[in-house]
């Protein structure tokens, strides 16, 4: 199976941690050209130090806002006119605070929105021109299993997710004759701070300890445990390959079998 990324290049967004930064080390291992994509310039730095050069790759890194769809393209556009195509994309930012979806407010979905899908949107459209002419082109979206199944509590995530995973399908068709694969990894619950976050929300919310909402929630996964950051990562890593090609416009969920549909 070919899985060697030597000689593409991948912008990975959110990359400074968590499931973002799982992805840019492992498609590192894999031998591509990393450029990190997030707002903490001194944590992109760290991260770039990180990531392996053991096939000679030299790494880079953008420092932009997502709340500032606009700003991203920009700073995309500039980069790709100095240094050439981008042939990997992974989309990958935090998610939506969680919440009642009676209770949420039109100004958070439209954060959300603007966050999620027209970062995504205005990337694509940023970098497509790229891997057509390289004949190469990898489109990951990191979304959640509420695309299948929404989840308790993420009213704004929900609906917003679902979003995304309905313009990546449409992608994915009109991309897929220019050799562009456009998919979706689907994490389930995974050791990171965005889960942190909502354990700790729901011990405020039940009053029930962390021990015993982390029971409740590891109940629901068949795998009894969460994941662990890189085996989402791996996920992303093998549709970033060539041995990947022929698979475009799919959700694949990582999430220890807890999803409760095909």
């Amino acid at each position: 199976m070919n899985l060697d990324l030597s000689h593409k290049s991948a912008l990975v967004c959110g990359s400074t941690q968590g499931i973002g930064k799982a992805a840019a080390l492992e498609l590192a291992q894999l031998g591509a050209k990393v450029i990190l994509l997030a707002r903490n310039e001194e944590k992109l730095r760290a991260v770039k130090a990180e990531l392996s050069t053991a096939k000679g790759q030299q790494h880079d890194f953008i420092p932009a806002d997502f709340t500032k769809p606009e700003e991203v393209r920009d700073k995309i556009n500039r980069y790709i006119i100095r240094n050439g195509a981008v042939h990997i994309l992974v989309n990958n930012t935090g998610g939506p605070p969680g919440g009642p979806i009676i209770q949420a407010q039109p100004e958070e979905f439209v954060q959300a929105f603007s966050n999620h899908l027209l970062c995504n949107h205005l990337l694509v459209q940023t970098l497509a021109d790229g891997m057509k002419r390289s004949g190469y082109g990898r489109i990951i979206n990191i979304i959640s299993t509420s695309v299948k199944q929404p989840l308790k509590g993420l009213g704004v995530s929900n609906t917003i997710r679902a979003a995304v995973a309905n313009w990546s399908k449409t992608m994915s068709m009109e991309l897929a004759p220019f050799g562009i694969t456009v998919n979706n990894v689907l994490p389930g619950a995974t050791q990171t701070a965005r889960l942190q976050s909502i354990l700790e929300s729901k011990v405020v919310k039940t009053g029930l300890t962390m021990e015993e909402v982390k029971k409740e929630m590891l109940d629901e996964i068949p795998a009894g445990r969460f994941a662990e950051a890189m085996e989402v990562a791996n996920a992303i890593a093998f549709l970033a390959s060539p041995a990947a090609a022929y698979i475009t416009g799919i959700n694949i969920p990582v999430d220890g079998g807890r999803t409760g549909c095909l």
